[in-house]
């Protein structure tokens, strides 16, 4: 039916079925359908700019933020572009993305020890500390890894040929070698230019004899210096 021309002026409620079927027309907010009269409680695919949410919590779902937005508890649970500044009084939950950094890949809202394979520009680091390696005994040889640390240390128990990683450009480590109770231990070290071409003779004290070793790679050779005889 249509429409009476007493709508205007009407003091009570209008029943929706006696409106004309025009008004059952829905709208369309992002791709959600919303119905004269119904009541929708999500929304998707919508670019929201400028928006202050002043009270309640808020569930994006596949939704853009290009402008302002201030939120006091926000929920995202699909993807979610944002564009603009958002500022969250309240919680931040059910976050399932997650960025790369280097070779780790962290989960939003998760946290990372540590990562590898980055390259960080113009730092500046303050009481730094490097993961000492303890290799242990000497032996008669040793292939040396920077896999775990580029602080070293050895126990000379026999005269030993170290064998050098990979000479990376712009890799280096330190390697501090301890005599044992015996002493007089030797070390060869292969692949490595030393000052004037001769290679240092270890500190031969038994248990209190130790030498620091510094080495560092140009991309093809090992250069490496030494400090000896620390007691």
């Amino acid at each position: 039916m249509a429409v009476p021309n007493i709508f205007g002026s009407a003091t009570a409620a209008i029943p929706l079925s006696q409106l004309d079927q025009n008004f059952a027309t829905a709208i369309t907010l992002g791709n959600t359908a919303v119905y004269l009269g119904n009541t929708t409680t999500s929304l998707g695919n919508v670019t929201l700019t400028n928006v202050t949410i002043s009270s309640g919590n808020v569930i994006l779902t596949g939704a853009n933020i290009s402008g302002t937005a201030n939120i006091s508890t926000l929920e995202v649970t699909a993807n979610a572009s944002v564009g603009g500044n958002v500022a969250i009084s309240g919680n931040i939950s059910a976050l399932n993305g997650f960025v790369t950094i280097g070779n780790t890949t962290v989960g939003l809202g998760n946290t990372a020890a540590s990562v590898g394979n980055v390259t960080v520009a113009n730092t500046t680091v303050t009481n730094y500390t490097e993961t000492v390696v303890a290799i242990g005994n000497s032996g008669t040889s040793q292939t040396l890894s920077l896999t775990n640390g580029t602080v070293q240390t050895v126990t000379m128990t026999g005269n030993c040929t170290f064998t050098m990683p990979t000479a990376t450009a712009g890799k280096s480590f330190i390697l501090i070698c301890t005599q044992d109770a015996t002493g007089s231990r030797t070390a060869v070290f292969t692949s490595v230019l030393f000052p004037n071409g001769t290679a240092p003779t270890l500190t031969t004290t038994a248990t209190t004899g130790v030498d620091i070793l510094t080495f560092v790679a140009d991309g093809t050779s090992w250069f490496g210096t030494y400090a000896q005889a620390f007691a």
